[in-house]
């Protein structure tokens, strides 16, 4: 992950989500998959994590990629101007842009993703159940993939799917694919 990431707050904001959990940094590792090592650097602001592992991070923690990248915002309308937006960039050609707010009590995501012609985003961990991911393409196609099924989306396709699956992004054509995707994590771990 590349770009103007302040290490150090995010560091911080890791540590104190898994301190209001009551986590260890040896039980996040357990629920994470991420090693302790790995997290201790994270923490310490000494590593850039892949937005894979941040995302095993958040996973492990039961929150959003978007909660450990903002500070929560506390006032009743909150614009996010473009270059105020937090964006992960992945060395292997995709960048995920952060569009939604973080708010007290909220577990929900909006972002935008790019993803370079023939690159794949990687598989990322299942969310707790009760969660729920909507994708719609604006550009190119997309390869999705949920637990063991595979979905092809071109522009202008939409799908919804329970979240509390491994779900892969993977673009197999010739230009750049982007899509948006709401997540919805506010039923995780609630009773079912």
């Amino acid at each position: 992950m590349t770009g103007s990431l302040d290490l150090s707050a995010l560091g911080h904001r890791v540590r104190e989500e898994r301190r209001q959990r009551g986590f260890t940094l040896e039980a996040l590792a357990a629920a994470s998959g991420v090693s302790r090592s790995m997290l201790s650097e994270v923490e310490r602001g000494s590593r850039v994590p892949t937005v894979l592992v941040l995302d095993r991070i958040a996973a492990g923690l039961a929150t959003s990629i978007a909660r450990l990248l903002r500070d929560e915002e506390s006032v009743r309308t909150v614009v996010l101007r473009h270059d105020e937006q937090a964006v992960a960039r992945d060395r292997s050609g995709w960048e995920r842009r952060v569009l939604s707010p973080v708010l007290p009590g909220v577990e929900f995501e909006f972002m935008r993703t790019t993803i370079g012609a023939g690159v794949d985003a990687g598989e990322f961990a299942p969310h707790g159940p009760g969660a729920r991911e909507y994708l719609a393409v604006e550009a190119g196609t997309l390869r999705l993939t949920l637990d063991d099924e595979t979905v092809d989306l071109r522009a202008g396709d939409s799908v919804f799917y329970a979240g509390d699956c491994r779900h892969g992004y993977a673009n197999p054509g010739r230009k750049a694919c982007v899509y948006y995707l709401a997540m919805d994590l506010a039923a995780h771990g609630e009773p079912q």
